[in-house]
């Protein structure tokens, strides 16, 4: 058993862990960094690793979020059961246009788009949108306060203004005692809140996260901003999300795999499983630290580190690589 190969792939679970759940893109950093730290292994295997290693991340979602998500939970009464059901509805329903636009699509994807320049531009332009998605937030809500939607910071549950776009969700109003420009806010403050119809829409945009570099969580955190959910809604539900989309392609991944003739050693074993727990862990770091940043910041620094990022990217594979002839 090679230690090198396995210190490789748990510094491969730490990205995975990392970038997985903040909007940069995910399997646009793995990528990258396969471009200087070389695992040895097949290539087969590394397609494979590249996203069966996601499984690690989304176990710290169940584990999480096991209560809300868990529907037998005996704590839960009728209608909380009922609402645990609705809320994997709407999961589910959210994954179907990435299902039936990525499955036929997984392979060509894989073979025109998985390199470092698309992964570079995908970062610069997805950066400039949550900037961009950033301010227009910012002002709607700076007319809504100028209008007198927010009213009171003295917001209590159920004092939402109907119908408002953007309305202060009544725990983080409540939190806050001074001005806080980034406070988090939108019309869809809850997961109840969330419509059939906006679980769609938040869908579709998770197709867009299929040319890698986009970042899926990304793509669906833009999706659940615009469509007016607050940042910690539209990060959870894209959380909840990758639950079916990452099992789904994982296992599609095994099976391409085994058909292709690959096969487990144990090296082979061993690498995966360190990788998977390695991102399992930080990935449990990962999630709760984002749950609290988003209630009092905003995406505009992510969207900042896409750019800078891409731009070092492009400066590296266009102008220093040719330079130095690598």
């Amino acid at each position: 058993m090679d230690i090198i190969e396995l210190l490789k792939s748990a510094f491969m679970g730490l990205v995975e862990g990392i970038t997985e759940w903040l909007p940069v893109s995910s399997t646009g950093h793995m990528i990258l960094v396969d471009e200087f730290v070389k695992m040895n292994v097949s290539e087969t295997f590394w397609n494979m690793f590249l996203v069966v290693i996601q499984l690690g991340a989304i176990l710290a979602v169940c584990v999480l979020f096991f209560h809300e998500l868990n529907p037998f939970s005996p704590s839960k009464g009728k209608e909380g059961r009922r609402d645990t059901w609705v809320l994997w509805g709407k999961i589910v329903l959210g994954c179907i246009p990435a299902a039936a636009i990525g499955l036929p699509l997984n392979d060509w994807m894989e073979e025109h788009f998985y390199n470092a320049p698309v992964v570079a531009l995908a970062l610069i332009v997805y950066g400039v949108l949550f900037i961009v998605i950033e301010n227009w937030r910012a002002n709607k809500r700076e007319e809504m306060t100028v209008a007198g939607s927010f009213g009171s910071r003295a917001v209590v549950a159920g004092g939402r203004p109907a119908g408002a776009h953007f309305a202060a969700p009544a725990a983080a109003a409540a939190e806050d005692e001074g001005d806080d420009e980034n406070l988090d806010f939108g019309s869809i403050a809850t997961l109840e809140d969330l419509s059939w119809k906006t679980a769609l829409g938040i869908g579709c945009f998770q197709v867009l996260s299929l040319v890698p570099g986009t970042s899926r969580s990304g793509s669906t955190i833009i999706g659940g901003l615009l469509l007016g959910c607050t940042r910690s809604v539209a990060s959870k539900f894209t959380f909840f999300l990758a639950i079916p989309v990452m099992f789904g392609a994982s296992a599609l991944k095994l099976v391409k795999y085994f058909i292709k003739g690959g096969t487990f050693g144990t090296n082979e074993i061993a690498i995966l499983g360190v990788g998977c727990v390695v991102a399992f862990v930080v990935s449990l770091i990962a999630i709760k630290w984002l749950m609290g940043f988003v209630r009092r910041h905003d995406f505009k620094c992510f969207g900042v580190y896409r750019i800078i990022l891409g731009i070092v990217v492009l400066a590296y594979f266009f102008v220093l690589e040719p330079m130095l002839g690598l």
